[in-house]
Formats: C-alpha cells, sequence, structure tokens
C-alpha cells in the first residue's frame, strides 16, 4: 500500500493530463475526440503509474534508509525501463524495445540532471551559512546578523547610554553647583538689607 496508493495518486493525475491532452490533439487533428482522449489518458495514467510505483519498489530494494544520488539515479533507470516496456506494449510488439530503451536514458537523464541540481543547492546553501550572507542580501537592503554580530551591536549601543546618562550627570551636577554658589551669593546681601537694632531700644 505504501507503493500502490501513491503510485495510483501520481498515475491519475498525469491520466488526466493525458485526457486533456488528447482531446486537443483530436481537435487540432479534426479526429474523434472522445476517442483520442481516452488513448492518451490511458497512456498516461499507465506511464505515470509503472514509474511511480517501480521507483520506490526500487528505492526500497537499493536502499535501506536515506538513498543516495547513485541509488536514485539506478531506481530512475529501472522505472524508466519498466515504463517504456509498458508504453510501448500499448502501441505495438515491436514498440516494447525502443520505448524501454528511450525512457530508460530519459529516466537516468532526468534523474541526472535532479541530482546535480540538488548537489548544487547543498553546495550553495553550505556556502551562504559558512559566510553568514545568502544569496538574497545581493538584491535585499537586509543584511543577515549572526548572533556576535548581534551582541556587538548591543553592547555598543549599551556604550551610548552610559555616556549620554554620564553626561546628564555631570550636567545636573552643574546645575546642582550653580544654583548653590548662588544661594550663597545672596546671603550677604540679605544681611545688608536688614537694619540694624537701635541702641535706644
Amino acid at each position: 500500500m505504501e507503493i500502490l496508493v501513491p503510485s495510483l495518486k501520481v498515475g491519475a493525475t498525469a491520466g488526466a493530463c493525458g485526457l486533456f491532452t488528447g482531446a486537443v490533439a483530436g481537435i487540432v487533428r479534426s479526429a474523434p475526440t472522445v476517442f483520442f482522449s481516452i488513448l492518451a489518458g490511458g497512456q498516461w495514467f499507465t506511464l505515470a503509474t509503472s514509474y511511480y510505483a517501480t521507483r520506490l519498489a526500487s528505492l526500497k530494494h537499493f536502499a535501506e534508509d536515506e538513498p543516495t544520488p547513485g541509488d536514485k539515479l539506478k531506481a530512475s533507470t529501472v522505472a524508466g525501463g519498466v515504463a517504456g516496456t509498458l508504453g510501448g506494449l500499448l502501441r505495438g510488439p515491436r514498440n516494447v524495445i525502443p520505448g524501454a530503451v528511450m525512457f530508460s536514458l530519459f529516466g537516468a537523464g532526468g534523474q541526472a540532471i535532479a541530482n546535480w541540481r540538488t548537489a548544487s543547492a547543498a553546495e550553495s546553501s553550505a556556502t551562504d551559512t559558512k559566510s553568514g550572507r545568502g544569496l538574497w542580501s545581493k538584491w535585499s537592503p537586509i543584511t543577515p546578523l549572526s548572533d556576535k554580530d548581534y551582541e556587538k551591536i548591543l553592547e555598543e549601543k549599551l556604550l551610548r547610554v552610559e555616556a549620554d546618562i554620564a553626561l546628564i550627570d555631570d550636567r545636573i551636577k552643574e546645575i546642582h553647583e550653580s544654583e548653590s554658589q548662588k544661594a550663597n551669593d545672596e546671603l550677604p546681601g540679605c544681611e545688608k538689607s536688614n537694619p540694624a537694632p537701635s541702641s535706644k531700644a
């Protein structure tokens, strides 16, 4: 069931696309639309289901845990051969061998391209992780920061705040000293303004 159910889902999707493609081909060729649609849908369903099921079974056979790129390549090649054989049987016995060979090449070539793209993406991701910057940062105004960079920025901001607090404390101290100086300067003037007590009293 782990192989059959996903394969039937893929085959049903491909078959639906085949029905649509066959109908379009029938209209273009001025041929029976329903016949072309059913024929194309059946072929696409057979090819997709057999390819996907064979590939899943081959992966389970070649790899017990995580399949390697080589395992995927072998599984795709075998799956292409099986799908090509079934597709050739639908078209006639003469098309079995050419279909098996061509679909094996298609499966191997497609998987080789997929392996190359996966390896390139992994290498690019590893490079971006080491450098701390992704490819998107070339076009984005936002720069990703590491934990150390972020900590350094916070330390700089904290130093600025402490410096501002020190300046404010100095300013407050200067104001207090100025007010105290003014108060001391005003005391002698206040004593002079008060009249001395009369001797007669």
